[in-house]
Order: structure tokens, then sequence, then C-alpha cells
């Protein structure tokens, strides 16, 4: 994600770009094609409301700034509510094309096994969170750093004619979206409790993949954890999570509450399949088939890929890199997408715009300055090179875009007719404040780029 927009960002200023794929010489443990840009965990680029949500002010930031993941993810999405969902498939085909047929982009297939050589003046590392072994054994030799790393995992994917639609039903949660498509863009499957509970029952007893000795100690990324590992911090905390019930009416029999639900997210444009939302597992596979089966709906399903986990590697950006994304040592190389520390296909994607924006600038001798942090761009920026929490007991740990990446702001106290604003519509409206005042700032730092001289 991050390499493919970095190296657009780049060929649309007028320079050349040789792209280094590893796959499929070498494959790594998630990925299943060549495909640049291949999405291995979710469909989803998460909310599109660019007013009231950091994930979609991003969207709208990186649309500003010609991105070509955001111009192909708007081209092949799927139906998902207020979500921006994507066929994986024919997105990472589009990408594909786009790079492969760009008369200023050369693609090079194979493995880059250490540090690139030193006569390569500027470089983007956009490795993801699966950098190769040995490239990242280079890169913290040099830096003498000692790895970073955490665990991700992968929500399986089911066959559309495979579910019980009898059972379950077609319905966003609070009925989100403009179109009817939107409204009704998730696949839902109800329990009761004792169903709930049996299901808890059987994720702490299953069996689970076992990780190797120098793995035990890496910690999960919060944001993405293992159904089983939320189940283990208490019998109700799926059910405030991913089953939430919220917002959702059974219309097979609207009078009774679901206790918990499980939702389905189409996953490629036919909608022939959907993915388990929020359903990351390290089950086994064996264990996955199961137990999903033992969901009401999915008694029959037919699985077109289980869940699985995979061991992602990060950097101490705040110490290695400068606000421009050069690693302090040596500023020759760039580093983007998730091997910085963010987590999540936008936010990756938006780091490769921008070390493909600086190497741009660089080349063709402009001056150039991070976009404000009051952008959603500028606040990652500042997260991933020094903006984290300080302190002894403090780390570094990779995170989505969200408001309070960014500086506060003042709002209103008051409506215009001099009604006080408090509690949810006090937070709204400061979202909207926000978000408002990053496209301002963003408008004006393009602007800049623009103007300058050649």
């Amino acid at each position: 994600m991050a390499g493919s927009e970095a190296t657009w960002q780049l060929v649309n200023a007028g320079i050349p770009v040789i792209l280094h794929e590893m796959r499929p010489v070498r494959k790594t443990e998630a990925h299943q094609t060549d495909g640049l840009a291949e999405l291995v965990c979710s469909n989803s680029f998460r909310s599109d409301d660019a007013q009231s949500n950091a994930v979609g002010l991003l969207h709208e930031e990186m649309r500003r700034a010609n991105s070509l993941i955001m111009t192909t993810g708007d081209k092949v999405q799927v139906p998902a509510g207020g979500a921006l969902a994507v066929d994986r498939e024919a997105f990472s085909d589009a990408v594909t094309k786009a790079l492969t047929e760009h008369p200023l982009v050369t693609i090079e297939r194979g493995e880059i096994s250490g540090l690139p050589p030193e006569d390569w003046d500027s470089v983007i590392i956009a490795t993801g969170p699966l950098t190769s072994p040995s490239l990242a054994k280079a890169v913290l030799e040099f830096t003498d750093e000692d790895s970073l790393a955490f665990f991700d995992a992968i929500a399986p994917i089911i066959e559309r004619d495979s579910i019980n639609m009898d059972i379950a039903w077609m319905q966003s949660r609070y009925d989100k979206g403009d179109t009817e498509a939107d409204r009704a863009a998730y696949i839902n499957c109800p329990m009761d409790k004792p169903q709930y509970e049996a299901f808890i029952a059987a994720l702490l007893s299953a069996p689970h993949t076992e990780f190797k000795d120098w793995e035990k100690d890496t910690p999960y990324f919060e944001a993405c954890l293992p159904i089983e590992v939320m189940a283990e911090r208490g019998i109700e905390t799926l059910r405030w999570g991913p089953m939430k019930p919220r917002g959702l009416t059974n219309k097979h029999n609207p009078d009774i509450k679901p206790h918990a639900v499980v939702q389905l997210r189409q996953d490629n444009q036919l909608g022939t399949l959907f993915n388990m939302v929020g359903f990351q597992t390290k089950l086994k596979y064996g264990a996955q088939s199961d137990i999903f089966r033992s969901i009401p709906g999915l008694e029959n399903a037919k699985f077109a890929r289980l869940g699985g986990i995979h061991r992602n590697t990060f950097l101490n950006s705040p110490r290695l890199l400068d606000d421009q994304l050069r690693l302090k040592a040596r500023p020759a190389l760039r580093f983007a997408g998730q091997v910085i520390g963010v987590e999540g296909y936008v936010e990756s994607a938006a780091m490769g715009l921008m070390a493909g924006r600086f190497a741009a600038a660089e080349r063709l001798g402009h001056d150039i300055t991070p976009p404000p942090e009051t952008t959603a761009f500028g606040a990652l920026i500042r997260h991933v090179t020094g903006g984290h929490m300080s302190g002894p007991k403090a780390s570094f740990q990779p995170m989505n875009v969200n408001f309070g990446l960014f500086p506060d702001i003042e709002i209103p106290l008051k409506t215009d007719d001099g009604k006080r604003i408090r509690g949810k519509e006090k937070s709204v409206a400061r979202k909207r404040a926000m978000s408002a005042r990053a496209l301002h700032d963003v408008d004006a730092w393009l602007q800049n780029q623009v103007s300058q001289p050649s």
C-alpha cells in the first residue's frame, strides 16, 4: 500500500521510479498473490465520514492529494454502510495495472536482502508489516536497535451462498448509509444468551496456534485482537465489541432483541464473499470450522479462507526518523507504511503518500515542510516522529489515526439559539471543527507545493 502510493506520487511529479517487490520470488506468511497493494487482513478502509471521523478525514485529505489508493478504492468499492470497503482482488489488480503500465515505473521482482547500496541516493523502504527477516536485521543492526514487533490476525471469509438467510438478515448498524445497498450492507447472525455463552466457552477451550519461543513475548496490537484473546478478558467483552447487538433489528423476529450479533461484510464486488467482521483469530483451522459453524446462520458455512496470524515488525521511529521520514543515520533512506508504526491500510498508504511527496520535492529542489499537525497527515507524522507518550515506562506502539492525535480546538459553548452544547453534541461539534480546520490547512499545504518554482 505505502510503496504503491509513494511510487504514484513520485511518477506524477515526473520522477522515474524503480519499484522492488520481492513477491513471488519470496513469499510472506500472509500474502496469497504477487499483486501490488494486496489486502491481507480486511477489505475495509473503515469510516468514510470526512466530517466527524478521523479516518474518513484522512480519506478526504488523500483524495485531495491525488492518492492512487483512494482513487482505486472509490472505483472498486462494495456496499459497507458508512464505511469504504473494496473488492480486494479488483483493488490489487487495478493498482498493479496502473503502476505496471506507467511509463516512468520499472518493477523489479526479487528480495532486497540487506540495506540498499550506498549509491542508491534516494530510497523509500515501504516493506509493510512483513519486512523480510534479512532486511529487518540489517536495519536494526545499522540503527543499533532491538526489534519491535506485534502480532496481527486475519479474519475468515465465507461464501455468500452458504449462509442461511432464513436466520441471518441484511442490515447496517443503525441503518447507516445513503443508499438502500449501504443500509443493508452487512449480513447479521443473531445469538440468544445460551448460544452466546456456549460460543464463548468453545472459544476459550479450543486449540490455537502455538508461538515459537522467540515469539512468546511479542504483544498483540490492541485494535486487532484475536477473538479468543478478547474472550479471555471476560464473557461480556465480545458482546461489547465486534458482537454488539446495538443498532440492529432482526427482521425475522423484530420483537426479540438479539443478545449478540455476528456481522459479515461484503468482500468482493460480485457479493459472493463475505468476511467475518472483527473475527481475526489464531485458532487452529479445524477448531475454526467447528466453532464458527455453531453460529446461527453459518451452520453450513463454506470458508474461502480461514483466519490466521502473523508477526508484524515496526521501527522505533521517534528515535530513528526525522520529520520527513528519513533515517537520521542515513538520510538517503526514507521509511513509510506500517513499518514506521502506523496501523491500518489507509494510514500506511498515507505515509507512503507523504514519503513520495517528500522525496519528489527533494529531487526537484523544492522546499517542503511536513503538513501542519492540525491535518490528519501531520498528526500521523507527528505521532511516528516524536508525538508518542514519553516517560520511563512509555513505549512506542503502532496507532490508527484518531482525533486524540490532533491539537485541540475551541468550539462555541452554546448554539446560536443560546442552548448549551454538552455531552455527545459537544464531542460531535469538536470533531466537525477539527475536520473543517484540517481540510482548510491541508488545502493550503497542497497549494503551497503547487506554487513551488520548478
